[in-house]
């Protein structure tokens, strides 16, 4: 993998500016955003096999993803602790009810960037940036906010908008 990391030193910046042109593309296309998931989907390969995650970590350590019931379950057998444990330990409901961890970055964050819990993260996590997800279209407003965090979400729109 290239370590393209030093590129997105400004990547908040960087997707701030390029805003404008991912949203003007959504509205112009927006009825052909629906045949594009094969595209999407290339690109997404594209940009994943290229940036390594691990040197950037950003999502881990700003987003906070909703935590289901089926996470906690899987999350409290990976830990050795009841469900119960793991609420009370990490876990805070936010302002639109949902289970998100109590403290940012991730508890389970390492200090090399690896999750303790890899195996069993919650589904939010495992599909992160979701720009390998069907139906592209119905989250395309969520990959423009995510660009501001994620490398391979912002090349993906890049790429997109590009062609």
């Amino acid at each position: 993998m290239n370590d393209k990391s030093d590129k997105y030193n400004n990547l908040s910046i960087m997707a701030e500016k390029d805003t404008p042109e991912f949203l003007s593309f959504f509205k112009k296309n927006k009825k052909r955003l629906d045949k594009m998931d094969g595209i999407v989907h290339d690109l997404h390969d594209r940009f994943s096999s290229e940036i390594d995650c691990l040197k950037c970590a950003n999502c881990c350590r700003s987003l906070g993803p909703a935590i289901y019931d089926k996470d906690i379950e899987r999350m409290a057998k990976a830990l050795r602790m009841k469900p119960s444990d793991v609420v009370t330990t990490y876990l805070k409901v936010d302002e639109d009810g949902d289970y998100v961890f109590r403290t940012m970055p991730c508890p389970f964050l390492m200090p090399d960037n690896y999750c303790s819990i890899y195996e069993s993260r919650p589904k939010a996590c495992r599909e992160y940036p979701h720009t390998d997800r069907k139906k592209f279209s119905q989250i395309y407003k969520l990959t423009v906010k995510n660009t501001q965090t994620c490398p391979i979400a912002y090349e993906v729109l890049k790429e997109l908008v590009k062609n």
